[in-house]
């Protein structure tokens, strides 16, 4: 590892996002922004393997990670449930930074303990809390410090306990889910096997999951049980429960116990599965072989988090800046889980990915994201959700762990049809490309379909757009496959989009998701020429634009903590940029790119990542969705953004002088001349944007304002000039558009060939 590569990785803070929103305030553009969602990251410090299917972390049974203070909370700053950082022991299987999504894991908490058994459920305060990429760690205020780390299918916990007669370690498997209402999980069977030696197993079927887990501990000497209700079963070595109603339901789980000296460390060694606990325990065997335990554990999942890291090094930037994007790199990489051969559902071998949990905003930046880093990974994915289509039924609009959990088509329609179009324009190879598209197309008349393919418009409105989008990038694969009849009957049906927009050039009356008709109205379909068209061009489309970003509005104050008084009602009806706060937003800067004015662009993305991100626990202005809004962060700093569906990637001005990048497996490298450094919050008073004056790539110039995905993979080196005024650069040639195609060029991949340098 380089020292700068350490450098970086050792400036990632899990801390940041786990508190409400602490940013500086906010000045010129960025002032006139205004936030309705839940202003708190709802990330988690936990111990984390990347893309890996276990996280470990003190558990509260705050929402919505079980991690920190706050009950639940959907609009301005959350209420605490807490006065203090507690924990009544640590879970396992965290979510990251969602809002509500129902399902909240937190299964098989194990407790270090030195009070009776009668005492488990309370909750100490945590002090000495430490947390870096693969660790966790915090002391007990009964004195126990407690260490975590986990694999891809384990956890490891390292428990140093101060002397006393009776310590014990105690696992619950009774215990899931949030301490708020309905955050309650509750086990339908279980059976758990003390194996004797310091091991033991035991399955629990949570939300119709078959989790199992194998334990192997190293305190010799200790007495190990089976307790109920809080009492130990002396003699006992297993307990059994064909059918658990949440009426009946008593604590249940398994403890060690014994005396120790002052400084005394117990290892706790646990491998998981979904496949039983023999499975459970090739895992841990598999990861853990032999003596090796916490130390193994850590070095190994700090190498993994190592590999991933040494992909994207970026020159310059405040120590701020470079620690708030090395946090956003982090949070990217922790979700979606991938779990291979870990399927509970169908017995066959292969990729099996879970906690696609918010795929809305996933799909936008993070799977670019991840697929750029990963190839083999993505490919992965995508092999996964076709697998989930032909097992299940339907392509996922959302995937979490628990069965039957994602028929969620409220938010969004014909989502995963955008990241298997990117997937195969980029040539990956892993999906049965003729079945995906056989499930593709059966998955465009689900849900809101059949009134879309009837009426040419649906409501909720945005959906008219989602499987318009879907549609188009259903006939990327039938093309590139050669059934040209078939793509241009989807094509013509993805043109349906217009009939979503009003003669004011926004979308039509509706109902509408977390958003309302403006957040909506930006959205990069695969048609903005005729969609700016639709708006009466670039001017009046700039315009609108102009309107919804406040340039020249004057500065708003936010939500303070509920109830609200008429400040909510004002501010909806501002119909303002939410400022990545809310996750529709994410991708309307980039809009002025096809209106000719990426000037516009640099403005607003300068503005966001000076203001709307910071350090410390506060530092996130909403949730983190999974990582999508820190995947946003990340390409912003680059000085690029997906088109997602598209396999298109659009350049702007970036946050740092350089950056060496390994995508697709090769090289890319961004050199920028004529930087200057700005910091965040505070430090950003007095650094206005900068404005890409030209570009080159491989040595040629860049006219355009985009490059393809494939050449972002295909490696190279992109020149950017900056300067402190807008110039002309990229105002005459626009991103690619679907009406911009001709009949000669009617493949996936040529829409683009006349654009490239």
């Amino acid at each position: 590892m380089s020292s700068n590569l350490s450098r970086i990785l050792d400036s990632v803070d899990p801390f940041i996002g786990t508190a409400a929103t602490d940013l500086p305030a906010a000045q010129g553009l960025a002032a006139s922004w205004w936030w309705p969602k839940a202003q708190v990251g709802n990330t988690h410090p936990g111990a984390c393997y990347p893309l890996g299917m276990v996280s470990a972390c003190a558990c509260s049974g705050a929402y919505p990670t079980g991690y920190g203070l706050y009950g639940i909370s959907t609009e301005g700053a959350p209420t605490p449930m807490y006065d203090d950082y507690l924990a009544s022991g640590f879970t396992h299987f965290q979510q990251s930074g969602t809002g509500a999504i129902r399902k909240y894991y937190n299964y098989f908490r194990v407790t270090p303990m030195i009070e009776p058994l009668d005492a488990l459920g309370n909750r100490w305060k945590l002090e000495e809390e430490e947390a870096s990429p693969g660790y966790y760690a915090a002391t007990l205020e009964n004195g126990i410090r407690c260490e975590l780390t986990v694999g891809a299918k384990t956890a490891v916990h390292r428990y140093t306990f101060p002397e006393s007669s009776s310590s014990r370690v105690v696992l619950d498997f009774s215990y899931g889910g949030l301490a708020i209402e309905h955050g309650t999980t509750v086990p339908l069977r279980a059976g758990i096997e003390s194996l004797g030696q310091g091991c033991a197993q035991g399955t629990v079927v949570m939300e119709g999951i078959p989790l199992s887990v194998y334990i192997d501990t190293d305190a010799p000497g200790w007495r190990q049980l089976v307790w109920y209700d809080r009492r130990r079963v002396d003699g006992g070595t297993r307990l059994d429960f064909d059918y658990i109603r949440r009426t009946t339901l008593r604590p249940f789980g398994l403890m060690f116990m014994g005396p120790t000296r002052a400084g005394q460390v117990v290892e706790i060694r646990m491998g998981f599965s979904m496949r039983g606990t023999e499975q459970a325990r090739r895992n841990l065997e598999q990861a853990l072989p032999g003596e090796a335990g916490f130390d193994q554990a850590l070095a190994d999942t700090r190498e993994a988090w190592s590999d991933y890291f040494s992909q994207v090094e970026v020159q310059g930037g405040t120590g701020e800046r470079r620690q708030v994007f090395a946090t956003s790199l982090y949070h990217s990489l922790i979700k979606p889980c991938f779990a291979q051969d870990e399927s509970p559902f169908w017995p066959s071998k292969g990729p099996f990915v879970f906690d696609i949990a918010t795929m809305w905003d996933m799909y936008k930046t993070q799977f670019p994201l991840l697929t750029a880093l990963n190839p083999a990974k993505g490919a992965d994915m995508m092999e996964a959700i076709v697998r989930i289509a032909e097992e299940e039924g339907n392509l996922p609009i959302g995937y979490r762990m628990a069965r039957g959990s994602d028929r969620f088509f409220r938010q969004a329609s014909a989502l995963a049809h955008t990241v298997l179009a990117d997937g195969f324009q980029l040539g990956l190879e892993g999906p049965e490309w003729d079945w995906a598209l056989v499930h593709m197309q059966d998955d465009l008349r689900r849900g809101y379909g059949e009134d879309y393919t009837e009426r040419g418009i649906v409501h909720p409105i945005s959906h008219t757009l989602d499987l318009a989008t879907g549609y188009w990038c259903t006939a990327i694969i039938a093309r590139g496959l050669g059934d040209l009849r078939l793509a241009d009957e989807l094509e013509a049906k993805s043109r349906h989009w217009i009939n979503a927009f009003g003669p004011d050039g926004l979308l039509r009356d509706s109902s509408f998701y977390e958003g309302g008709r403006w957040n909506y109205s930006f959205r990069l379909l695969h048609d903005m020429a005729s969609r700016i068209e639709l708006a009466g061009g670039d001017k009046e489309f700039t315009s609108i634009l102009d309107r919804f970003f406040g340039f020249g509005a004057d500065p708003v104050v936010q939500l303070g903590t509920p109830p609200f008084g008429t400040e909510f009602a004002i501010g909806l009806d501002l119909d303002r940029f939410e400022g990545l706060n809310n996750e529709p937003d994410m991708e309307a800067p980039w809009a002025y790119h096809y209106a000719g004015r990426p000037d516009r662009t640099a403005e607003i993305v300068h503005a966001a990542l000076s203001y709307q991100f910071g350090t410390g626990r506060g530092g996130l202005p909403g949730n983190d969705d999974s990582g999508a809004l820190s995947s946003w962060y990340v390409w912003a700093s680059l000085g690029l953004f997906p088109v997602a569906g598209q396999n298109l990637f659009l350049v702007n001005a970036p946050a740092f002088a350089e950056a060496q990048l390994r995508f697709g497996g090769n090289d890319f490298e961004v050199v920028t001349t004529g930087h200057v450094e700005a910091g965040i919050g505070e430090d950003a008073r007095g650094y206005p944007p900068q404005y890409v004056q030209s570009a080159r790539f491989n040595g040629k110039p860049l006219d355009q304002s985009f490059i393809t995905g494939n050449q972002l993979h295909g490696g190279g080196r992109l020149e950017i000039e900056l300067g402190a005024e807008p110039s002309d650069w990229a105002t005459k040639t626009r991103p690619p558009s679907a009406s911009d195609r001709t009949d000669l060029a009617r493949d996936a991949g040529a829409r683009f060939q006349e654009f490239l340098p």
